[in-house]
């Protein structure tokens, strides 16, 4: 689906386990607290939030948000993103994603657990786990035997 030509009608408001946004009243909170964003940023915040999920690319963000076409050279994208991401706190990086040379994509909260819960998988576990075993009978000789 090409953004520029978005027909999904949004609801007047976006709301997850941290943030919430009313478009309407072009405010976002964040774990309770109001944020405080200047018009662009907000602008540029309420444009991701309604495309979750979706790569959007630089030139539409630009073209978008800030009126630039194709052939303006500007690093104000990039300024505005790592000041959005400062003001997500500790959340910026997991709701703004970059993927470098094409543009931005915001990813909606996920649980809490999921979040904050180690990047082992049962593979790496099992294997950590056969690694110390084998340590073990290293030092201790093959119980086996």
């Amino acid at each position: 689906m090409n953004v520029t030509q978005s027909t999904t009608i949004h609801s007047e408001r976006y709301h997850d386990l941290h943030l919430s946004v009313d478009f309407e009243r072009e405010t976002a909170v964040l774990d309770g607290t109001r944020m405080k964003l200047t018009f662009k940023a907000f602008t540029l915040l309420a444009f991701l939030v309604r495309h979750p999920g979706q790569l959007i690319p630089r030139d539409t963000l630009l073209l978008l948000v800030w009126g630039y076409g194709a052939d303006i050279r500007t690093r104000t994208l990039d300024v505005h993103i790592r000041r959005l991401r400062k003001c997500l706190g500790n959340y910026g990086n997991a709701y703004i994603e970059t993927v470098f040379g094409v543009g931005y994509r915001f990813q909606p909260c996920r649980a809490q657990v999921e979040l904050e819960a180690p990047a082992t998988s049962a593979v790496m576990a099992l294997g950590a786990t056969a690694g110390a075993t084998q340590w073990r009978w290293k030092m201790e000789g093959n119980p086996a035997n």
